[in-house]
């Protein structure tokens, strides 16, 4: 049986399968848009206009890339603030034309440079949360690998929160809680048991919707997804607005509820 930290290494895997396979497996016509119109283009988040089955929606995530000439470029998909801004100009076109939205959230965390601090991180972040809370579109966003902190929760905060079975979804890295906790980061395996991180721990307490079993057939994993997505997304646009966003709503005031 795999322990918690087992679960983080797998999730950290290099030959794990990122936002792009996923974007490549279940979309069709994928076009990326590029730029937050402030600053620059971050390669951490990738965002465009693709059809799931005929139908629009914007997909966005966060991409680590493949081999190390790439993943330096893409900052190993740690986002600096123009990256949530590039998302959120997408999130705002989507909502102005009525297309669902899909995240897919794989990183360690936003990148917590001094330029990244200087051009507002954390501002960026929390704009990204207040504006998805009321974006009068589905949201759907899954957790393919990392979901670290607030860089993950800025494409997290959705009508339904899904991950593979294998990836996690903290507040901190186990090695920085260790090293907060003990000053001693080698006891992550301890803190990933007290992070309560996986997806099962998470699915008991409510804050996911589903886990995603993982297939060494990756194709079957994808078409797991696509058919979970497709049924998902035209529950969710069955509804009227005003439900749709009473739902989201009480889904994150239920969170943390003693019951």
């Amino acid at each position: 049986m795999m322990t918690a930290y087992d679960k983080v290494k797998t999730a950290r895997d290099i030959s794990r399968p990122t936002s792009l396979d996923f974007i490549k497996a279940v979309f069709t016509d994928f076009t990326e848009m590029h730029g937050d119109r402030r600053f620059g283009d971050d390669k951490a988040i990738i965002t465009g206009l693709a059809l799931l089955e005929g139908m629009p929606v914007t997909v966005i995530g966060h991409e680590k890339g493949y081999d190390t000439k790439e993943k330096i470029s893409r900052n190993f998909g740690s986002a600096n603030p123009e990256g949530y801004r590039k998302a959120l100009r997408q999130m705002k076109l989507a909502e102005k034309f009525g297309r669902p939205i899909v995240c897919f959230v794989d990183t360690a965390g936003a990148y917590c440079g001094i330029g990244a601090e200087e051009r507002g991180q954390g501002q960026a972040i929390a704009e990204n949360l207040y504006r998805m809370m009321t974006l009068k579109v589905p949201i759907i966003s899954i957790v393919i690998g990392e979901g670290g902190s607030g860089g993950a929760l800025a494409l997290a905060l959705a009508d339904e929160v899904w991950m593979l079975e294998n990836a996690v979804f903290s507040v901190i890295s186990p090695e920085g809680c260790a090293s907060i906790l003990w000053k001693d980061p080698t006891k992550a395996p301890e803190a990933s048991e007290c992070l309560r991180l996986t997806a099962q721990d998470l699915y008991s307490f409510g804050i996911i919707d589903l886990i995603v079993n993982e297939n060494k057939n990756k194709a079957i994993m994808y078409r797991t997804v696509k058919k979970n997505l497709i049924s998902a997304i035209q529950q969710k646009t069955s509804m009227s607005i005003e439900t749709l966003l009473k739902c989201r709503y009480e889904k994150y005031r239920k969170i943390g509820r003693v019951l």
